[in-house]
């Protein structure tokens, strides 16, 4: 039976370009973190075991250097929820990846692509929901949270809470907020967003604010601009229509 409540935090970690030791550290710390809070799930920003560097080499869940990232799960009773490229087949895509007690492993490949994006990655074949107790958590990277068409299908699927990793420019905070609620309204779930913070080489300075958003679009959480913050919110399973 799904748990009737799920406490979930949204992390901004400081990101280390091309460093994946590094990022696996921060994202230790930011489980730790979450979990003294009480947190179930983490969300994390897009590409946030790289930084947001379109020339990252892909990451192999299977990959050892990412151990300390399953063992601080296991030990803290965390779901986290990755960003990352990712090779497979022969076509590389941005991911987000799932860490837990068990592994790591490709959760989602972004389906909607910028511009930049395109230029390397393939598009993902489209919506996808992970269980995390019962709940069915609906993942979006980035763009996708402005697509109405990612955001139906997520509908038809049927989700208990939206979950997205995103990389935002400071002067679009206005877009972020109704492109949450947007989502929140639409399928009637909270909606948790975490957004990168601090440096990156496509962006001079990145937005922060990751924000968990009931399902009324109240806001419940929100983390400042600055890398490191982690901030989370217990929510009530929505009911199904």
């Amino acid at each position: 039976m799904p748990s009737p409540s799920l406490t979930v935090a949204v992390a901004q970690p400081a990101t280390v370009a091309h460093d994946l030791p590094a990022n696996v550290r921060a994202h230790v710390a930011a489980v730790r973190t979450a979990a003294e809070a009480g947190a179930r799930l983490l969300v994390l920003p897009e590409m946030s075991l790289t930084g947001y560097e379109l020339d990252a080499d892909p990451v192999d869940p299977a990959d050892p250097v990412l151990d300390p990232l399953v063992a601080a799960c296991r030990a803290a009773g965390v779901v986290a929820l990755a960003g990352a490229p990712v090779r497979e087949g022969g076509l590389e895509h941005l991911a987000v990846l799932r860490a837990d007690g068990t592994g790591t492993r490709v959760a989602y490949r972004k389906t909607f692509l910028g511009e930049d994006e395109a230029e390397r990655f393939s598009p993902g074949d489209g919506a996808r929901v992970v269980d995390v107790d019962g709940w069915a958590v609906g993942l979006a990277i980035c763009k996708d949270t402005g697509e109405p068409r990612h955001t139906a299908r997520l509908a038809e699927a049927g989700v208990d809470l939206y979950a997205a990793g995103v990389v935002d420019a400071p002067d679009e905070e206005d877009v972020r907020r109704a492109r949450t609620l947007a989502v929140a309204a639409a399928l009637r779930v909270p909606v948790a967003v975490a957004s990168a913070a601090g440096p990156a080489s496509t962006y001079p300075l990145t937005r922060g604010g990751s924000t968990v958003h009931a399902a009324d679009g109240r806001l419940l959480a929100r983390a400042g601009r600055r890398p490191d913050e982690v901030v989370g919110a217990t929510l009530v399973r929505p009911a199904r229509p």
